[in-house]
């Protein structure tokens, strides 16, 4: 299992510099390898400054804010339409390239945003 869990660090490595491989995924993958078999290699990719805010982020639930999401959709978005349409002619791979471009889309948006919380300047009141 810790040969498997670095196999998919070094996946989600080369994910993070190629704009269509996922990397998240690769990384808990890894993580759920090295919770099973190395306490060690699971703490180290937790704690690891890079690879630990994506496996932090699907533990911990965390939020993200509305604005990130929206950068996030958008540049998937230009991202597979203009892979589909410069790199690639095959109609197979374009179709493939939307479907994931529309599974991520949902995942993106089915993550819970992070409230804004304003604080007026005339009673003092909070507002969310």
């Amino acid at each position: 299992m810790i040969i498997i869990g670095f196999f998919f660090v070094g996946i989600g490595v080369i994910g993070i510099f190629l704009p269509l491989l996922p990397t998240t995924p690769f990384f808990l993958l890894a993580a759920i390898c090295f919770a099973r078999s190395s306490e060690r290699f699971h703490k180290w990719l937790l704690n690891h400054r890079l690879f630990g805010k994506y496996v932090k982020g699907y533990q911990g639930k965390e939020k993200i804010p509305a604005k990130i999401k929206i950068f996030t959709i958008c540049l998937l978005w230009v991202t597979i339409v203009l892979s589909g349409f410069i790199l690639f002619r095959e109609l197979y791979i374009r179709v493939i390239l939307f479907i994931i471009a529309i599974v991520v889309t949902i995942h993106i948006l089915n993550i819970q945003p992070v409230e804004k919380i304003e604080k007026k300047q005339d009673n003092g009141c909070l507002t969310v």
